[in-house]
């Protein structure tokens, strides 16, 4: 089943013509989830989305499904367990998309340090025993373990070695965060979803008693505004759930969110060479821990954690970011001595923090509140500061019936998804006379899935294999392999047949049609960012590609010379932006 611009029409007269049952305001992962849930029990589902799928929050992250391991330093382990397990079920649905890494956590014998030697070790036998590691045939050779100060700095000999202890490893995995939102997008797409991708949601619709019957909207594209009508509508937009709870007229109007700003940025491997993902305290005593993750011949390092006031649909670098970034990773990696030209790409992301109060004197009409899905605190040492805020997600319908969803981290998603639908399910059964039942959701593999996730390293391996046998370069075959699964077998299936496209290999020529034709890819920065991490980690290559990429997509869309200025023009300023080029040009300017 295609799901291209081809199909974007027909998608919008059924968003006009149908009365669906549930309407999902938000597709970033959370939304993703909720529509792969809802598709799959059989309601009439529909998601859109003001920005690409995952434009905001989701495409933004560490890029990690993690436990949280140093919430055990105060015995939080109920909310560990939960997150723990899910790590492994989120691996089986999509493991193309999330693979296990072990992390490396060194352990420095100064104040304010997260673990002991010692404490580590509890720490991570907890870990592992509610993870069932040592049950697990095939997470087993996982199983957490210790180094000494000596194999520690072996590993990795750039680490700082004063008052260094030594170092526990344990498991945890690594994640495409954007790549997870499209595959679920696909499959709830696959499973009669309807997912419109620049849709943006202007007002809410009540009917005669006064609840909530669809939502006015505007395409974004042609500027066309028209209504949608459903029985239930959900808001699932993550850090803009305030500002689409504005909308609705009879909601309840306090802010619910506190978003907060966390930015990372890459250097080449040859700069910071860390051959394993590495996770310590900032040494800053702001409660903050700091990844560095390698990737694809680079390393990244982040992140930051700062009240954020600006464009949500943009938030940008700032030198204050870099500043606090490599101060701590040149602290810890003294012999890296990083400056901000080492800096090849970068990305700001907004979390959608559920703020604990509201404010003082402020109206609200009654809520109707379920249990939080997930209840993470991401405590650090001063109770008012971001970090303080808790991860936790929050589930609430209003009196007029719109249900927001808020909250939560990537890792939580699919229990997120699982709460929502026991509330809409239960909606639609009693008010509607449907007789809906819930899906075991952890068995619904996202579009790309479909092999055993049990031995995904040695399928995606052998997929690269007949990649190159099918006549694709070695970094192209890897591309294919790694972000597309058992979709791969589907582009492979034409490279014997299709040439490259001019100036773009024929890996990439393969993968940019596919994108095109099956993952609603309508921009450059649709495909250099979210669809492939060209932008992130590919950055030295797009600027031989970016002619390339968008001649093949006028060929496809039919631009004009105009469009495609436009085009070009917004891609170099993406690359530039990311290069955080405005930040070295003002350093350049003051030296």
């Amino acid at each position: 089943m295609t799901f291209s611009i081809k199909d974007r029409k027909d998608e919008i007269e059924k968003l006009k013509t149908k009365r669906l049952d549930l309407l999902i305001v938000g597709g970033g992962i959370t939304g993703a989830g909720v529509a792969l849930q809802a598709s799959a029990v059989g309601m009439k589902t529909a998601l859109i989305d003001m920005q690409d799928f995952g434009g905001g929050t989701s495409s933004r992250s560490t890029r990690l499904v993690h436990g949280g391991i140093r919430y055990l330093k105060n015995f939080d382990v109920e909310v560990v367990s939960d997150t723990v397990q899910e790590r492994a079920v989120i691996q089986h649905v999509a493991p193309h998309v999330t693979r296990p890494d072990p992390m490396l956590l060194p352990i420095y014998d100064e104040p304010g340090t997260t673990f002991s030697m010692f404490s580590v070790k509890v720490a991570m036998d907890l870990y592992d025993h509610l993870a069932g590691i040592k049950e697990n045939e095939h997470l087993k050779k996982y199983a957490n373990y210790m180094l000494d100060k000596d194999e520690v700095l072996k590993r990795e000999p750039q680490l700082n070695p004063d008052k260094l202890a030594g170092g526990g490893v344990y498991l945890d995995y690594l994640n495409n965060d954007s790549r997870l939102v499209i595959e679920n997008i696909k499959k709830a797409h696959d499973e009669g979803g309807i997912m419109v991708s620049r849709i943006k949601a202007i007002e809410m619709l009540h009917n005669d008693f006064g609840h909530v019957s669809g939502v006015k909207v505007e395409d974004m594209e042609t500027g066309e505004q028209f209504d949608i009508k459903a029985k239930l509508v959900i808001n699932t937009s993550g850090p803009w759930s305030d500002l689409v709870r504005d909308t609705d007229d009879d909601g309840a109007k306090h802010s619910q969110m506190r978003p907060t700003k966390g930015v990372h940025l890459v250097v080449d491997k040859s700069r910071l060479n860390v051959p394993q993902p590495t996770y310590f305290g900032s040494g800053t005593n702001d409660g903050r821990m700091i990844f560095t993750i390698p990737r694809d011949g680079k390393t990244y390092f982040g992140t930051t954690d700062t009240d954020f006031k600006g464009d949500l649909s943009h938030p940008k670098v700032d030198q204050g970011d870099v500043d606090y970034l490599l101060k701590i990773i040149n602290k810890k990696y003294p012999s890296a001595n990083l400056t901000i030209d080492d800096i090849e790409s970068s990305w700001a992301g907004i979390r959608p923090l559920v703020a604990e109060e509201v404010p003082e004197g402020a109206e609200e009409k009654p809520e109707e509140e379920a249990d939080a899905v997930s209840g993470a605190s991401d405590s650090g040492s001063n109770a008012s500061a971001p970090s303080a805020v808790s991860r936790g997600s929050s589930l609430k319908r209003a009196e007029d019936g719109l249900i927001t969803l808020a909250g939560g981290k990537l890792t939580d998603y699919r229990k997120m998804a699982d709460g929502a639908m026991k509330m809409i399910i239960d909606i639609m059964n009693q008010q509607y006379a449907r007789d809906y039942k819930p899906v075991d959701s952890s068995s619904i593999k996202v579009s790309g899935g479909d092999f055993d996730s049990d031995h995904a390293e040695e399928y995606i391996e052998n997929t690269e294999k007949k990649a190159v046998a099918d006549g694709l370069d070695e970094k192209g075959a890897k591309l294919i392999a790694d972000i597309y699964g058992s979709n791969a077998e589907q582009i492979l299936d034409k490279a014997k047949t299709e040439k490259a496209a001019p100036g773009l290999s024929l890996a990439e020529t393969l993968s940019l049609r596919y994108s095109m034709e099956n993952e609603m890819t309508m921009t450059p920065e649709d495909y250099l960012f979210r669809r492939t991490n060209h932008l992130l980690f590919g950055h030295d290559d797009i600027k031989g590609m970016q002619e390339g990429i968008i001649n093949e997509m006028a060929r496809y869309y039919g631009w004009t010379d105009d469009q495609k200025a436009k085009y070009n023009k917004e891609t170099t300023d993406l690359v530039n932006e990311a290069g955080l080029d405005y930040l070295k040009d003002n350093q350049a300017v003051k030296a």
